[in-house]
């Protein structure tokens, strides 16, 4: 059964309290809310993430560095190391292609000598036959006489070309040599023939057919001589 308003009191109008009930305690007006507690506040954890995570990307990037550094350093000493390898096998070739060239040019050097030496040998030996002594050297004190004979001209002219030719020879680095009175060395000399010596010594050179020819210490020709018995 539906209960009745009581006519003059509003709804949610304070009501008695029935017979018997305890009174309930009557609020004061001016009485506060009761005080929360407020939570942490998301800005200080944000916070406090943010220089976290601020931290660990600038380690980051600080060992990223230092890995380049490192990586740098070993390209580094890698092409050090390929360079000074670089330079001293080019040293190593130029001095290889420079000793090359040096004993390319004795080789050419002795070649030309060997080749000379004998064109020589006739000279001297045409000198020797038109009663000129290869060695001698023109006297310029003498004045050149107005009448000079076929002969004479041409034996000239044979001690002009013989004498050029030893000078050309000698700016080469070659060089003769004549050992009469020397000790036989089968290391020099060649002996041709060999004869009674005057002296009774025996294996001394008497003569000499043809010079002997060196070139930097390099035996070029050995020298053709008699040798006392």
């Amino acid at each position: 059964m539906a209960q009745k308003r009581v006519a003059g009191r509003p709804e949610g109008a304070h009501r008695r309290p029935p017979a018997g009930a305890p009174a309930e305690p009557e609020q004061r007006e001016d009485a506060r809310a009761p005080e929360t507690v407020q939570a942490p506040s998301t800005r200080d954890v944000a916070g406090e993430t943010e220089v976290q995570r601020a931290e660990r990307e600038a380690e980051e990037r600080v060992e990223a560095d230092l890995d380049e550094l490192a990586e740098a350093r070993r390209k580094r000493d890698e092409y050090l190391e390929l360079a000074q390898r670089t330079k001293a096998d080019f040293e190593n070739y130029r001095r290889r292609v420079a000793s090359e060239a040096a004993e390319a040019t004795v080789r050419g050097k002795a070649s030309l000598a060997r080749e000379l030496i004998p064109a020589i040998d006739n000279l001297e030996r045409a000198l020797r036959a038109a009663g000129i002594e290869p060695d001698r050297q023109p006297d310029e004190a003498d004045p050149p006489s107005q009448e000079v004979s076929a002969r004479d001209a041409l034996a000239e002219g044979v001690a002009l070309v013989y004498r050029e030719l030893r000078a050309s020879l000698g700016r080469a680095g070659v060089e003769s040599y004549d050992p009469v009175g020397e000790k036989f060395d089968p290391e020099l000399h060649e002996a041709l023939s060999t004869r009674a010596g005057d002296d009774g010594d025996s294996g001394v050179v008497l003569e000499t057919l043809d010079r002997g020819y060196r070139l930097d210490g390099q035996l070029l020709r050995p020298a053709r001589v008699v040798v006392s018995e």
